[in-house]
């Protein structure tokens, strides 16, 4: 097996990899629930919104609902990016270059992988940001 010497191998056992992979996915599928529930709540809010006659519903009742439904798409946003960060995740378990830190190139400790699967950054690193 040749070794580009670009990629970057993971300091993590297969078995270790797997574990990660499972956490991954447990989270993956909790969000994808998470996903699921705002869908639902975006599409009851515009819903009821088109329902409302002009002179019943009260200007504050309309500036609420257009508050909460701002919330729900921002959730819904970040929950969508969050799936997408822990897909990557999954490709670099699948690549074997999963827990090396992007900045630093030294492993990633197994607590903040287990904490934040989805990161590429050690601890030593984001501090360094701050």
């Amino acid at each position: 097996m040749s070794k580009d010497t670009n990629t970057r191998i993971s300091p993590y056992s297969d078995e270790e990899l797997e574990y990660f992979r499972n956490i991954i996915l447990k989270k993956r599928t909790e969000a994808e629930q998470d996903l699921e529930m705002l869908q639902a709540i975006i599409r009851e809010s515009t819903e009821n919104s088109s329902d409302e006659s002009a002179y019943s519903y009260h200007m504050a009742d309309a500036g609420t609902d257009a508050q909460e439904r701002e919330k729900t798409y921002m959730l819904f946003n970040r929950t969508k990016k969050f799936i997408r960060y822990l897909d990557d995740a999954l490709t670099r378990i699948d690549n074997k270059t999963y827990g090396v830190c992007r900045v630093t190139k030294k492993k990633i400790s197994k607590g903040r992988l287990e904490a934040v699967p989805h990161t590429q950054i050690s601890i030593e690193a984001k501090l360094k940001q701050k």
